[in-house]
């Protein structure tokens, strides 16, 4: 660099050379976020019976679209978080364990495993069947854990400088409705997007509160329903890869192929179902084009800050059927006594959003309030998440009316809403009070 001054002091020129070392230091020690994703297919083949909760498995002649494990990996500094969408209906935490062990590159309470609560997909409890054996079959769920690994762990090589988008908003059109109560249901859609330094699309997550169901586990098919499709034209509009993590979908948000000019009992609110692929193509493309114009006006950022708390909650078993499921399955389900079970939950935040997840199926009216008391408007919850624990509900709703019967059923007890509420507001208190 030429000196233009120079009868400049030594101790002008020292100042300026301290000057503009501190400047570059400030500029290099910006720790810039970093984003990475892969995507593995865990399609079995041959095919398996399909599951759609507890209860016999169904056979399954043919397959629309294949299941995957889709990993994205975000860092900032030396906080690393790792979250995996799989197309099963749910993911125990014994197997997330697996999982995480497999990932050394990550702490294993910054590994968020979540299922899309596809219908459609192979059993991954190992449902006892009540004669000494069970509906998994154990090479098929040690390959998902493999292949999940594996997303997450070239995800992680794939790590690059990102700018990352993030947006709340109401997504509109039929996607999905209460089934008990239609208008019961939250709208509000979740987008996180990051694009690399050449504006390339890196990943777009979806949070989304609806029942993948359109086929069901009765017409023979393997699929992962309308994700399938809510993936494919993202990545076809956007690039890089699409995840789904589903919401606060109990009790009972559905996909809303309700043929509405069939009505099955017009006086109690119910209609014919269009379960078609053709459906699950409407609603898995909408869901995509929404999520496109959400999230297209949020500004893109680099420095956003990251963090990842993890805390231990446990919960009483009170359904016999389900204590039989963490008794008897061959997945060996870690309890304690008094028939007692451990999960996890995480509270994320990224930037101003906030990501609360849920070991299970969490009625409306709980990610209602869940989101109210998250202190953001870019609040996510992140369902089915870590576990899948079946239906949470509050002891208010717990078998208080005809309607709630199924989800009390296959629920483990009135106090896991509370539960669950309580811990979730522990952990959003320990956050604030670290702000």
């Amino acid at each position: 660099m030429r000196d233009d001054v120079p009868h400049r002091s030594p101790f002008a020129r020292r100042f300026a050379t301290a000057l503009g070392l501190s400047i570059l230091l400030a500029s290099g020690a910006r720790a810039e976020i970093l984003a990475g994703a892969a995507v593995r297919v865990i399609t079995p083949d041959p095919l398996l019976p399909v599951s759609g909760g507890m209860g016999p498995t169904r056979p399954a002649h043919e397959k629309r679209g294949d299941l995957t494990a889709r990993a994205l990996v975000l860092r900032k500094g030396d906080v690393t978080v790792g979250v995996v969408s799989l197309d099963l209906l749910g993911f125990p935490s014994v197997l997330c364990d697996r999982v995480r062990a497999l990932v050394p590159r990550i702490p294993a309470e910054n590994v968020l495993i979540g299922s899309t609560h596809t219908h459609s997909a192979p059993d991954c409890y190992a449902f006892p069947d009540g004669e000494g054996g069970h509906s998994g079959d154990l090479a098929y769920i040690d390959l998902v854990c493999r292949r999940a690994a594996e997303a997450l762990n070239e995800a992680l090589d794939r790590l690059r400088p990102a700018r990352v988008r993030v947006a709340v908003g109401e997504a509109k059109g039929r996607i999905a409705y209460n089934y008990y109560a239609p208008d019961l249901c939250d709208r509000r859609m979740g987008v996180i997007q990051a694009t690399g330094g050449d504006g390339a699309v890196i990943a777009t997550l979806v949070n989304f509160a609806v029942h993948p169901e359109v086929l069901g586990n009765e017409q023979g098919i393997l699929s992962p329903d309308l994700v399938g499709p809510l993936c494919e034209e993202l990545e076809a509009k956007a690039g890089g890869v699409a995840l789904f993590i589903n919401g606060a979908q109990g009790g009972m948000v559905t996909a809303d192929n309700r043929l509405l000019d069939q009505p099955s009992d017009p006086v109690r609110g119910y209609w014919k179902d269009a379960r078609t692929w053709d459906e699950c193509l409407r609603i898995g493309r909408l869901m995509a084009s929404e999520a496109l114009r959400i999230v297209a006006e949020a500004p893109a950022e680099d420095d956003l800050k990251l963090t990842c708390r993890a805390r231990v909650v446990k919960l009483p078993v009170e359904n016999d059927a389900l204590w039989a499921v963490v008794v008897h399955s061959p997945l060996k389900y870690p309890h304690g006594d008094g028939r007692i079970v451990s999960t996890r939950i995480n509270l994320v935040e990224l930037g101003d959003a906030r990501i609360l997840t849920i070991p299970g199926e969490a009625l409306p009216n709980i990610g209602f309030y869940l989101k109210r008391k998250m202190g953001t408007e870019s609040a996510f919850l992140f369902g089915l998440t870590n576990d899948a624990f079946g239906y949470i509900l509050t002891r208010v709703d717990f078998q208080s009316f005809p309607r709630y019967d199924y989800v009390s059923r296959t629920s483990m007890g009135e106090q896991t809403g509370e539960i669950l509420i309580s811990e979730s507001l522990k952990l959003l208190a320990e956050a604030d009070a670290a702000r």
